[in-house]
């Protein structure tokens, strides 16, 4: 852009379109501070909803609290860990000033809490605490609206629980005859012996295995089940 070629952008006239949030928050979504970022003016449109979208998790459109949002409850085990790994990510990423990979996790974990049948009140103010620091006026009219008092800044920064970060199922990968054959879900805990009577009943391993001796299984923990018949 340049006076030049009357290519500019008035922030004004971004502002009164959009908000100052969107301005902000599209700012800091382009990409890294140190790299260079084509303005589109469309490409605010994108944040914008975001920042509708929390609006409309908050407060129905006559401006009461969302039904969705329920004194107490529980996430699913899913988005109860993403919702762990996004208050650490966004806090490492603005720690490093990678403000656009922060944004991009918590549009992720606001596809999640959409996709819950209920979101206790507990993560959404803390949804608001971390969207705080990229858009300020958003947030702390939402959290005056859902009746907390004092600034949302002032709020302390949500807190993330180590254990939740640890996953409850890991990917196996089956192989027969070193090919692989498929994948399953299981436990980290799972004995090896329970693996391998999983895996020789999935629907493209049975029919290569079927009165075939098990001859050696190779097993990397947490990885990999090599069946050698």
């Amino acid at each position: 852009m340049s006076k030049s070629r009357g290519n500019v952008v008035n922030p004004d006239d971004i502002i009164r379109a959009y908000g100052t949030d969107s301005l902000r928050l599209y700012l800091m979504f382009l990409g890294p501070l140190d790299a260079m970022k084509p303005w589109n003016t469309k490409g605010i449109e994108g944040v914008h909803r975001f920042l509708k979208k929390i609006w409309r998790e908050c407060l129905t459109e006559e401006g009461a609290v969302n039904p969705r949002l329920v004194p107490a409850g529980s996430l699913t085990p899913e988005t109860e860990k993403l919702l762990h790994e996004t208050i650490k990510k966004v806090g490492d990423d603005i720690e490093s000033l990678r403000f656009n990979t922060a944004i991009s996790q918590m549009m992720i974990l606001l596809n999640a809490l959409q996709k819950e049948p209920t979101v206790p009140r507990r993560v959404m103010l803390d949804v608001l605490r971390l969207i705080g620091p990229f858009a300020p006026h958003v947030a702390e009219e939402l959290w005056a609206r859902l009746g907390e008092s004092g600034s949302v800044m002032a709020a302390g920064w949500p807190q993330f629980a180590a254990e939740k970060l640890v996953s409850s199922t890991i990917t196996i990968v089956i192989q027969v005859n070193g090919k692989h054959r498929g994948e399953v879900n299981v436990e980290p805990g799972i004995a090896e012996s329970d693996l391998v009577n999983l895996a020789l009943t999935q629907p493209k391993v049975s029919p290569l295995v079927a009165g075939k001796p098990l001859k050696r299984t190779i097993y990397i923990k947490g990885r990999i089940i090599n069946l050698l018949v």
